[in-house]
């Protein structure tokens, strides 16, 4: 069940760390399209800020932010690319993408939400499988020690000055600019973090399925007054958070909350294990006997 903004923020703690698996790359029975490559991320703790912009008092306050546990589940190992998705573009259930390369080894750009929603749903479906886009707080799960999360906080702001905020800001912006990179390097040119994702954090942020969320909190409290779910707009995580209407394919062009405009649009998918129910499991249990006879 995708987590909410609201219940990343709030949620309770549990602490359990699995493993990182890799899973190669094959084809599926009586299917064409091959099964990108996947990591098997284990329920584990992360430090999460919520997405989403929150005001206490009528100005700017911090994103809530604890740990929370997540759940296991299992993600591509690297980008989709633009050869894995020009698949989709040639069956005619895709758009081409904006950004060509000269390479197809490389991470699709170039696509905005719906891009990466509707390759999600024809991926499923060529492949067999249950494939969706990331909560951002799997996205901050499986990028580990990479997870930039958000650049800027009002924690240091002093209401009653502006000029704080305008300073912490210039300051903060200035920290996070860094030399341009705008060419789409081969996947694995950024390597794998701890848990064997590779790329994350790189020259390419990625869509997730979170929406962008505008949160009043009670100023004594802390806790959410009212919410306002924008899903014009979605989450995307990379060398730091940013914030894409749907239809943005071009990082640069706007849509950024705050901080450097992301260089480039891709994604990466979540594969949603198979539901076993009773005829399953009977049947592997006969199928397991039938084997040691």
């Amino acid at each position: 069940m995708p987590v909410t903004m609201l219940e990343a923020a709030f949620g309770t703690v549990a602490a359990l760390v699995v493993p990182a698996l890799a899973v190669g790359l094959h084809a599926p029975p009586g299917r064409s399209v091959p099964v990108a490559a996947t990591v098997e991320i284990g329920e584990r703790i992360v430090d999460f800020p919520a997405p989403g912009e929150f005001l206490s008092g009528g100005v700017p306050a911090a994103a809530p932010s604890k740990p929370i546990m997540v759940a296991g589940f299992r993600m591509m190992t690297r980008q989709v690319s633009l050869a894995e998705y020009d698949l989709c573009v040639a069956a005619g259930a895709c758009m081409a993408a904006d950004a060509r390369a000269s390479q197809a080894d490389v991470p699709v750009t170039g696509v905005n939400w719906t891009d990466a929603d509707t390759y999600a749903r024809w991926y499923s479906e060529a492949t067999g499988e249950s494939w969706r886009l990331p909560t951002a707080l799997e996205a901050a799960a499986a990028a580990g020690e990479r997870f930039g999360g958000e650049s800027f906080s009002a924690t240091a702001d002093d209401p009653q000055n502006p000029a704080v905020r305008w300073i912490r800001r210039y300051k903060e912006e200035a920290a996070a600019r860094h030399p341009a990179d705008p060419e789409p390097k081969p996947g694995g040119h950024y390597g794998p973090n701890t848990l064997g994702i590779e790329d994350f954090g790189g020259n390419v942020w990625e869509w997730t399925s979170s929406c962008y969320s505008r949160v009043t909190l009670d100023a004594k409290s802390g806790q959410p007054e009212t919410v306002v779910e924008n899903c014009g707009v979605h989450v995307l995580e990379g060398r730091h958070r940013a914030y894409m209407s749907n239809f943005v394919r071009d990082g640069r062009s706007g849509g950024c909350a705050v901080g450097t405009p992301p260089e480039k649009l891709g994604f990466r998918l979540v594969r949603d294990e198979p539901f076993c129910g009773p005829a399953c499991w009977i049947s592997a249990l006969f199928s397991s006997e039938s084997s040691q006879s």
